[in-house]
Formats: structure tokens, C-alpha cells, sequence
């Protein structure tokens, strides 16, 4: 029996921001009790203990910001990892912009080529960069776009990984990571099809150029971050991203080999001479190798020091202060409802860390291990999020005002229609507010998945290279054959999930049949098979590939 069963009906949470029974998860799972009865009450303490325990606290303090700053710091390493292994790659695919008429290609580019750079950031300014030089229609890049929506949301998820030796950890950050991509895969689904069909973000963002008089070109915006951890950063590695937009712009085979030839590593330790250091494959790969490591330590320590100072009242208030809701307005004898806008406030918290920190992917990074120790609710993340998917449309927004003037129209428009299918998304799957329980609620599935640890590399390598690739393969061969894979997989999908609901709540509801799915071979119905005659060897010696089976009181 759960939680929620045995709590009186009055002392539910009813508000559908913070209900972690709202989008279908259980609370025992998602919701920590960092109540502590052995810890002697702040009241009760000494000066002297008073003063102690402040002092503990701020030195772990700051050796959490020490560990922040060399985490942010990995996140950049390995960006220039992925860089050096697949840029070139990344700007060679743009070479055939045929390939960009078909829409759903388009789309799929963009996520390939985004997971290939690790930055949307980066893979918005190429697109941009193609448009401004004419090799690139705004309706061509508008898919390519959606589709950077989607790849930069990988990040967060490797982050996750970080935490995979505590099953419940795992099991919050895994969902936390992912419901950055529900959000953008259920957005993608309804808007891609919409573009196909009306060109709806195209001829509004077009709109508003077209009402802007007097466009001129402006500075690009500071990025507050990079001024932080550049000076270590540039020191240790220095890569030229340009080449990409180069090699994706070239016009002549001739200039094409030139441009390869040229190595994207500009130092290592301030060696410049490169070219006995080894290749950019070779750099790239130890790179990312050791990006990794500092990402897991540094996660480590965050994760272990918030854990010891998450304890007794601290934790509580902490809890509530970023999981609490907006007080209520009482006039005289009516009461105004507020707890909506605390979802809006955390949206606009994530809006302005993302403008200071110019990287949705930093934002999104930074709160994943958050959720997975149990302070922050993925409900109250999802807003925040959200925001931060804002803030870097408007950053993209600004940095398309620096571009030459007589191209600030087709740049500007491709930056407006970027922000347009962000808000859009957001009005279909939060300001509807029934409609936030699906990216959450799959969110929540896929970390009740993690259970088997090896899901979540099976699920970064399918969904951010496997799919992408084999969909787009069939729609460069037929549009319509992509687009009939796609609509039966969104039908199987619904059904399942509209099955599932109703053997939950209403078995009788359904025929006698499916009102369990043990008629299905096991393989079709469950990961039991995979976990126990694939990955059950490889759990002896790897933690990632390690099922369900960790330790007994996880066992549901």
C-alpha cells in the first residue's frame, strides 16, 4: 500500500504543481522525508554549537561552488570532445541541403548534429550562419532548429548517469533528466506536422519581422559564464567551432579538402604545435574521456556534500523554500488562489539563470542531481526547465542582432521562430495545465525504467542516434513513408498508454483480454528477459548494467 493510501483525504496535496501522484508517479518514490529526529533542534544549541554548525556548513558551501565551477568547467570539455570526434562530420552533413526540404530529415539533422557539438547554442549559429550566407532557406533551417530543441537535452541526461549507484537517486534525476525531452519529442510531434502542413512558425515569425521597422545590427550579448570559466577552460584545450560553419559553407571540393585538412584543435596546455600531439579523433576521444571522470567526480562531491548538509531542519526549509507555493490572497472574505504561479516564477527563474549562463544545457545540468537527492520536485523542475528553454531562444535572439545588417532579417527570423515553437510548446504542455501530466508522467515512467540501469544508455544511444537515423534514412527514400512510421509509432504508443490508464483505474472497462498484457510474449512486455540473459553478466563488472536487483529494500 502506498503513501498516499493511508493519509487522510484532507492532508493530500491536491494542487496539480506539486502532486507527485498527479502525473502517475508514487510518492515513496519521488518525494524524500528529510525529517530528522536525532538532530538536536536549532533551538535548542549553544552559541558555541550554533557557530560551529554555521561554520561546517559554509565551508561545505564552498567547497560545493569549488566543485560547481570544475563541474560547468567538465561540461565545456566535453562539448570540445564531442567537437573535435564528430564537428567536421557535423558540418559535412550540410553539405547536401537537398536533404533539408524534407522536413522530418531536417528535424533529425538537427538532433544528430546538436548530440555530435553538445550545444545548441552551436548547432543554432551554424544554421544561422547558413541562412545569412544563402545556403540555407529560413523554411529549411526552421526543422533543423527543432530538431537542436531535441539533441541539446542530452546533456542532462549523461549528467544522470552520475548518480546511478543509488537506485532512488538514479530513479529522480533519470526522470528529472528526461522530462527536458518528453517536453521537446511531445512538442516536436504536434508542431513539426503543423509546419509541414500551414508553415505556421515560418509566416508568424515573419510577421513580426516584417512589423519591425529600422532593423539594425547590435553587440553581441556578454556571456557572464564563459567570463568565469574561460581564463581555465582556454588554458587547458582551445578548439575552432568556426570550422564547422566553414566546412558546411564551403562551395568548392577544392575548399572542402582544404578545410579538412585543418585541424579544429588549436592547443592542448598551451601547445599550439598540434600536429604532434596526434589527431583531433585522438585528442577528441581522451578529451571526453577525461571530461567524464572530472563530471563524475565533481558530481560526487556535490551529491555527497548536499546529502550531509541536507540533513534534519536545514533540509526541511530548503525543501519548501524551493518546492513551496505562493500564499494564497485573502480579501476579506474571499480567497484568491496563488499556488499557480508558483510554476510561472520557477519558469522565470530558469529563464534569467539561462540568460546569465547563456546554456539552457548548464541550467538543466546543474538541477538534475537536485532532483536526484531528493530537494527539488520534478514537478517544480519542469517549469523551470521550461524557462530555461526561453532563455536561450531570447540569448539566440540577441546574438542573431549581431549579424551584417543586410541579413538581419533572415537571421532574426530564424532566432523568432526558434523562440515561437518554445512558447508554443510550452502554452500546449503547461499553461493547458491537464496536458503537463503526459511529459511528466513519461518522465516518471522512464525513471521507474531505470530500475534497469543499462535503460539509460540503451535509451540515450536509441532515441539520440539509432531512431533518428534509421527514420531519417526512410525520409530521405519517402516522405510519406516517414511520415506512416511515425504516426503508427505516436498510434501504438497512445493506445498502450490509454490501456495502461484504464487497467490501472477501470479494468472493467476493457475487453477481458487486455485487461492484463500476459497474452504478450515476454519480450514484448517486459525488459525481464534483456536484464537477465544480456545484461545480467556484464552487472558483475559494470554498475550502468546492473537490473533491478541492488539491494532488498528496493525491491517494490
Amino acid at each position: 500500500m502506498s503513501s498516499t493510501e493511508t493519509k487522510p483525504k484532507e492532508e493530500r496535496n491536491t494542487d496539480p504543481e506539486t502532486d507527485s501522484t498527479s502525473s502517475g508517479g508514487a510518492p515513496d518514490e519521488y518525494d524524500v522525508d528529510f525529517r530528522d529526529d536525532k538532530i538536536k533542534p536549532w533551538a535548542k544549541c549553544t552559541p558555541a554549537e550554533k557557530a560551529v554548525l554555521v561554520l561546517i556548513v559554509l565551508i561545505k558551501l564552498c567547497i560545493i561552488a569549488g566543485a560547481l565551477y570544475f563541474f560547468i568547467c567538465s561540461l565545456s570539455f566535453l562539448a570540445d570532445g564531442f567537437r573535435l570526434l564528430g564537428g567536421k562530420r557535423a558540418g559535412e552533413i550540410f553539405r547536401n541541403s537537398e536533404v533539408f526540404n524534407n522536413k522530418v530529415a531536417g528535424m533529425l539533422v538537427g538532433v544528430l548534429v546538436t548530440v555530435l557539438v553538445q550545444s545548441s547554442s552551436t548547432s543554432t549559429s551554424i544554421f544561422i550562419t547558413m541562412v545569412a550566407a544563402e545556403l540555407l532557406t529560413v523554411k529549411q533551417a526552421i526543422p533543423l532548429v527543432m530538431g537542436a530543441n531535441i539533441g541539446t537535452s542530452v546533456t542532462s541526461t549523461i549528467v544522470a548517469l552520475g548518480q546511478v549507484g543509488d537506485r532512488n537517486e538514479f530513479r529522480r534525476a533519470f526522470a528529472a533528466a528526461t522530462v527536458h525531452d518528453m517536453f521537446n519529442f511531445c512538442s516536436v510531434l504536434v508542431l513539426l506536422p503543423l509546419e509541414m502542413i500551414t508553415g505556421y512558425l515560418y509566416h508568424l515569425s515573419k510577421a513580426i519581422i516584417d512589423a519591425t521597422p529600422g532593423l539594425e545590427s547590435g553587440e553581441k550579448p556578454p556571456d557572464i559564464l564563459k567570463k568565469l570559466t574561460k581564463p581555465f577552460t582556454s588554458e587547458i584545450i582551445k578548439v575552432d567551432k568556426k570550422l564547422i560553419s566553414k566546412i558546411a559553407a564551403a562551395e568548392t571540393q577544392e575548399e572542402l579538402d582544404e578545410l579538412n585538412a585543418k585541424r579544429m584543435l588549436k592547443h592542448l596546455f598551451g601547445n599550439e604545435d598540434v600536429d604532434d600531439i596526434g589527431s583531433d579523433a585522438a585528442v577528441g576521444t581522451g578529451v571526453l574521456i577525461i571530461a567524464l571522470l572530472i563530471l563524475c567526480v565533481t558530481l560526487f562531491v556535490i551529491v555527497y556534500l548536499l546529502k550531509s548538509i541536507l540533513k534534519g531542519h536545514i533540509a526541511v526549509w530548503l525543501h519548501k523554500g524551493v518546492n513551496g507555493k505562493v500564499p494564497d490572497l485573502k480579501c476579506g472574505g474571499l480567497t484568491v488562489p496563488m499556488g499557480w504561479v508558483s510554476g510561472y516564477f520557477a519558469m522565470l527563474v530558469g529563464l534569467g539563470l539561462t540568460i546569465c549562463v547563456q546554456s539552457s544545457s548548464i541550467t538543466t545540468s546543474a538541477l538534475t542531481p537536485l532532483v536526484g537527492v531528493g530537494v527539488l520536485h520534478i514537478e517544480r523542475m519542469y517549469p523551470t526547465v521550461l524557462g530555461a528553454n526561453i532563455g536561450t531562444c531570447i540569448t539566440g535572439v540577441l546574438a542573431a542582432l549581431a549579424a551584417d545588417g543586410s541579413k538581419l532579417f533572415l537571421t532574426l527570423q530564424v532566432a523568432y521562430a526558434h523562440l515561437f515553437f518554445n512558447l508554443s510548446g510550452i502554452f500546449m504542455w503547461y499553461v493547458i495545465w491537464p496536458m503537463r501530466r503526459f511529459p511528466i508522467g513519461a518522465a516518471k515512467f522512464l525513471g521507474d525504467t531505470a530500475k534497469y540501469r543499462w535503460f539509460a544508455l540503451a535509451y540515450l544511444f536509441m532515441c539520440f542516434f539509432v531512431i533518428p537515423a534509421i527514420i531519417m534514412g526512410i525520409s530521405i527514400a519517402s516522405d510519406a513513408a516517414a511520415i506512416v512510421v511515425i504516426v503508427i509509432a505516436v498510434l501504438i504508443a497512445l493506445f498502450v498508454s490509454f490501456v495502461n490508464t484504464l487497467q490501472a483505474r477501470s479494468p472493467e472497462k476493457l475487453p477481458e483480454k487486455l485487461r492484463t498484457w500476459e497474452w504478450l510474449p515476454e519480450p514484448l512486455r517486459s525488459l525481464e528477459p534483456y536484464d537477465k540473459h544480456i545484461f545480467g553478466p556484464l552487472g558483475k563488472v559494470c554498475i550502468c548494467c546492473k537490473g533491478k536487483a541492488v539491494a532488498p529494500s528496493d525491491a517494490k
